[in-house]
């Protein structure tokens, strides 16, 4: 994806914490994510896949929330994950484009979660490595999750393509439809190189070839071709988002901010 052209339109960009914005990115991914996966509850195709959906929810906001607590101990404001999670404004938000992408249908959220769970799956494996023990110890706790939905969403995507064509013409307009935003998952942040040296982070670009492998293992077995994109979209670091985040926020910081300070 080196020759590919990436779009920048915005200028909210990261703090001098480079540690934070680190981990600020790895908790909202992880945040919006489970979101999106929380809005097939009551809306699924069964019952058992509003569970599932549900599930995979509680993954990862999990995750989310052990990320950003840590996100506001390494900031030093005073601020906790509660705080980071409900009350920030979108372009302060670090996650990767994709994630905040609307889930369609049952085939497009299944693509979106391939996609996502097989990076978060390489980027968890090396963290569990970290020299940062708190990112270590989230990070491989998080990844026999993430294998887990790797492996399930996967096996949806091969079931819905190998099914009805209507099912295979769903699963390609995901593949169509979220191409673009794959880029940004392996694009290095300026902020992280510090950071990599020290051995806490990884160099994301390091895992795109085992990346492309499993989807290309996928394309074959499902007989879809490649999707193009002569630009990929991205931004995440520098506050650029796209339309939905605000939508997101909107359910998620809702009752936060109708009713500052409540707390259960």
């Amino acid at each position: 994806m080196a020759t590919q052209q990436f779009i920048r339109v915005s200028e909210y960009g990261p703090s001098d914490n480079a540690l934070f914005e680190y981990v600020l990115g790895l908790g909202d991914t992880a945040l919006v994510l489970g979101q999106r996966m929380a809005e097939w509850l009551g809306h699924a195709p069964s019952m058992e896949l509003d569970i599932a959906a549900s599930n995979f929810s509680l993954d990862l906001i999990g995750q989310a929330e052990q990320f950003l607590n840590y996100a506001g101990e390494v900031e030093g404001d005073g601020r906790s994950g509660d705080d980071l999670a409900f009350l920030r404004d979108g372009m302060y938000f670090r996650n990767h484009l994709i994630v905040e992408q609307p889930n369609r249908d049952w085939g497009v959220t299944m693509v979106r979660h391939f996609f996502v769970s097989t990076f978060l799956v390489l980027q968890y494996e090396l963290l569990s490595g970290s020299a940062d023990e708190k990112i270590a110890g989230i990070a491989a706790k998080a990844v026999k999750e993430m294998r887990y939905h790797q492996r399930f969403s996967r096996e949806w995507v091969i079931r819905l393509a190998g099914g009805t064509d209507e099912g295979f013409k769903r699963i390609a307009r995901g593949f169509d439809t979220l191409w673009r935003f794959t880029g940004e998952l392996f694009e290095k942040a300026d902020y992280e190189d510090t950071l990599i040296e020290a051995g806490t982070a990884i160099n994301v670009s390091e895992l795109e070839a085992s990346w492309q492998g499993e989807v290309d293992a996928l394309l074959t077995q499902i007989g879809l071709d490649k999707p193009t994109a002569l630009q990929m979209i991205t931004g995440r670091t520098l506050g650029h988002h796209t339309e939905h985040l605000g939508h997101i926020l909107c359910d998620l910081q809702f009752m936060q901010r109708a009713y500052p300070g409540a707390t259960w």
